[in-house]
């Protein structure tokens, strides 16, 4: 295990590879997105079917358990997975606090400049294209790293900004809770011709008008809402001010609070800080406003407590965005929901499995009213026992289980250590598909890009994207495809 002064040395090493504009128009030729090369990112492959053609990296630090945290950052256009990765800031307090951190990133295949679609409902709308990619890199988190579902936050700068606030507002049973830097109020656009108005002065609606846009982007749900931080320079030009006070205006309504602040702050580098409070008094709403920054993620390079990132274009030395996000999110707590620190339940193992259930036992946690007990990071019950018995599962499936403890007032200690159970019994057989490329791709097996066809899950090459090239593919598990022109073991369509 690297120490954490170390990996923030080599962090700090590596360079940016790209910049962050906004800009949707894509009448100039996008630069290279550099693949990320920094020590501990690393490329996922197969978090699912992927309809959005993103790509998936993961910052998993050594030594975090599961049940820990999970933050999903956005690049700006023209940028990588890596350039966020390298200033952002966020890998650092992984490391410190114990979270992961997963770093979708989109290329010129789907956008001249390699903007996240926030501008388009093909891309910006539940169950769709990118916003469902990135629903499903959370998915594999919690299922692969044991992430807690009640802790998952998004965040992202500029076009991953705007894309931030579409997925708080299409899966805020996902999200709980965003930031916004430099970004645009949910579906602000829906088109990329609308995008530009909004860049530089959206709609002037009223807080409610803005809020019907969160509510209509997945009816009927009434709450709980994300908490939501939006962080503005005063001098950006490249997306207004504007955008700042409709975001606070969008969120506070959905809160049912009003845009008064329940108080104001000055924090380093300009910056000044206004809080708005829910019904119980706990921040909903939190506006960062850099005074003379331009366009750009806040950093501030350094090795104080509060200083994070570094410098490159369109990463700005100002204030360290990462660390008072994190703050307000509460990841500066060890544990679940900033409880009371009862201690992690020791000794959980499996004691029995069948073909539909898996049966655990744990050692029993001092001042512990009740437990509850995660599946693949999901709460699955809550119960006053040392033991529970998990029914209704899939054979022959792994399935990674946590436990924490709660106080007689029902606020959750930290996660134990995950243990894997697999049930008995074999797993659905393989299915093979014999088709051409273009058929593959109409199937949903396949997704294009730059004029070849890939497979979904694996994102083999599977040559050009036309009716006279032809392969079979082998799917295992459901939505992963593979290439099986030498053989498939089961039967074809």
């Amino acid at each position: 295990m690297r120490p954490p002064i170390l990996r923030r040395l080599l962090r700090r090493v590596a360079s940016a590879t790209a910049c962050g504009l906004l800009a949707v128009l894509g009448a100039h030729p996008a630069p290279a997105v550099a693949a990320p090369t920094a020590a501990g990112l690393q490329q996922v492959t197969g978090f699912g079917s992927n309809p959005g053609n993103l790509q998936m990296f993961a910052y998993t630090p050594d030594g975090v358990p599961a049940g820990a945290p999970l933050v999903v950052a956005l690049h700006g256009c023209t940028q990588s997975a890596n350039a966020y990765y390298t200033n952002s800031g966020w890998t650092e307090y992984a490391d410190l606090w114990g979270f992961d951190v997963v770093f979708p990133q989109t290329t010129s295949a789907n956008n001249a400049l390699s903007c996240f679609g926030w501008f388009d409902p093909a891309d910006s709308t539940r169950g769709r294209g990118e916003a469902a990619s990135v629903v499903q890199m959370v998915e594999y988190a919690k299922q692969t790293y044991g992430s807690d579902g009640r802790r998952v936050f998004v965040t992202g700068l500029s076009a991953g900004g705007g894309m931030t606030a579409d997925l708080l507002a299409a899966y805020p049973d996902v999200f709980a809770g965003g930031s916004v830097a430099s970004g645009l109020p949910a579906q602000c656009a829906t088109s990329q011709a609308a995008a530009s108005g909004c860049q530089t002065g959206p709609q002037k609606l009223t807080p409610a008008q803005w809020g019907d846009k969160v509510r209509g982007s997945h009816p009927g749900w009434t709450g709980p809402w994300p908490r939501v931080a939006i962080w503005q320079g005063t001098s950006d030009y490249t997306v207004y001010p504007a955008n700042a006070t409709a975001l606070r205006d969008q969120w506070t309504d959905v809160w049912g609070i009003g845009q008064t602040p329940s108080r104001t702050e000055s924090l380093p580098g300009n910056t000044t800080r206004s809080v708005y409070d829910d019904a119980s008094g706990q921040p909903a709403v939190e506006t960062f406003s850099v005074s003379g920054m331009g366009h750009g993620l806040p950093v501030s390079p350094g090795s104080g407590a509060e200083q994070c990132g570094s410098t490159a274009a369109y990463f700005l030395d100002t204030i360290c965005s990462a660390y008072h996000t994190g703050v307000f999110w509460g990841l500066d707590r060890t544990a679940p929901g900033g409880g009371t620190g009862l201690p992690a339940p020791a000794g959980l193992k499996v004691t029995g499995v069948t073909a539909s259930s898996a049966s655990l036992t744990w050692s029993a946690v001092t001042g512990a009213a009740s437990y509850t007990v995660y599946r693949d990071g999901a709460k699955v019950a809550t119960t006053a026992s040392t033991s529970f018995t998990d029914t209704g599962l899939t054979a022959g499936t792994a399935y990674r289980y946590s436990v924490t403890a709660a106080d007689p007032s029902g606020t959750a200690g930290a996660g134990s250590s995950a243990v894997t159970a697999t049930t008995t019994g074999g797993a659905a057989p393989a299915t093979c598909f014999t088709a051409t490329n273009y058929a593959h791709v109409t199937a949903g097996r396949a997704h294009v890009s730059g004029g070849h066809a890939y497979a979904n899950g694996s994102n083999q090459d599977m040559g050009l994207y036309n009716v006279f090239v032809t392969h079979t593919l082998r799917e295992s598990p459901a939505g992963h495809f593979v290439i099986a022109d030498s053989g498939c073991q089961t039967g074809s369509s």
